[in-house]
């Protein structure tokens, strides 16, 4: 349905502007006077996560979970955590700001603060060696099945899967009409990951802090809708791969987890742009 409804919402919009758009055509150079201008926005993403593979290695143990099912965890939409500034980073949320360093062409940061939760008790197939001493589970597997219960392992990047990252895009107008100007934006970006990994791995304590994790590349492509060339509202698909070595799992230093795996979101979000530029107005 989150998709469905966000295919709606760029449809309409879409024939909205061109059920118009023969009333104001104006000139492209008109319509792209961007240099200078400074944009940030915030919104909300829906996303989604192909299966990986998860690595655990630890003194005591090493083994590999394969084809592993996770999901997102949108927060249920409450006024009070949404635009609350005190709760407004609960939600999946998806925040930037860039720079137009010509009338196309913008340099970007930003931060997609995404969820990824582990399907509990999924059944899967398991390969390695655990040797811990005091649980259940010990033993050597050799590409098993095992159901990945709550007292064997819960693995979630909820506060979150932050993918840090830095873009360059390009903007360029559709239509205009009046004091609306309907944009196209498309984009390639890298960054880091910074996850705050919640999981409980067999009888060990567990670790909850933000780790330095990995890497991720992306691509967006989205549609703007400006309002006097200052507020703006953006539906945008992006897509990526994220590759973390380097997670960590327990209070133990040496105990670590290990997945790559490719993501896609569907963003909602709303901003605001301002003129740094000092432009001398056309004459009439």
């Amino acid at each position: 349905m989150k998709f469905l409804f966000s295919s709606l919402l760029v449809i309409l919009t879409l024939s909205t502007i061109w059920a118009q758009a023969d009333d104001v055509i104006l000139p492209l150079d008109t319509r792209n006077a961007r240099q200078g201008r400074l944009y940030f926005y915030w919104g909300w993403n829906f996303s989604e996560y192909t299966r990986s593979d998860i690595l655990f290695e630890g003194n005591d143990y090493a083994f590999v979970l394969s084809d592993v099912k996770a999901f997102d965890r949108q927060s249920d939409f409450e006024l009070d955590v949404y635009l609350n500034p005190g709760t407004i980073t609960i939600p999946q949320y998806n925040f930037r700001i860039g720079y137009y360093i010509n009338d196309h062409y913008d340099i970007s940061f930003g931060i997609d603060h995404m969820k990824y939760v582990m399907q509990a008790n999924q059944v899967v197939k398991i390969s390695g060696n655990i040797a811990t001493g005091d649980s259940t589970y010990d033993g050597g597997y050799n590409n098993e099945y095992i159901k990945l219960s709550p007292d064997f392992l819960k693995f979630e990047h909820t506060d979150g899967l932050n993918y840090v990252n830095f873009a360059i895009r390009r903007t360029d107008n559709l239509y205009m009409y009046k004091f609306i100007k309907v944009n196209l934006t498309e984009g390639i970006g890298a960054g880091f990951l910074l996850p705050k990994t919640n999981t409980t791995l067999l009888n060990f304590e567990r670790y909850d802090d933000f780790h330095l994790s990995g890497f991720g590349l992306d691509a967006a492509v989205g549609l703007n809708l400006m309002f006097w060339d200052i507020f703006f509202v953006q539906s945008e698909l992006k897509g990526g791969y994220i590759n973390m070595p380097s997670i960590r799992t327990t209070a133990l230093e040496t105990d670590k987890a290990s997945q790559d795996f490719w993501f896609a979101q569907i963003n909602i979000v709303f901003g605001a742009s301002i003129d740094l530029a000092k432009k001398d107005k056309p004459k009439k």
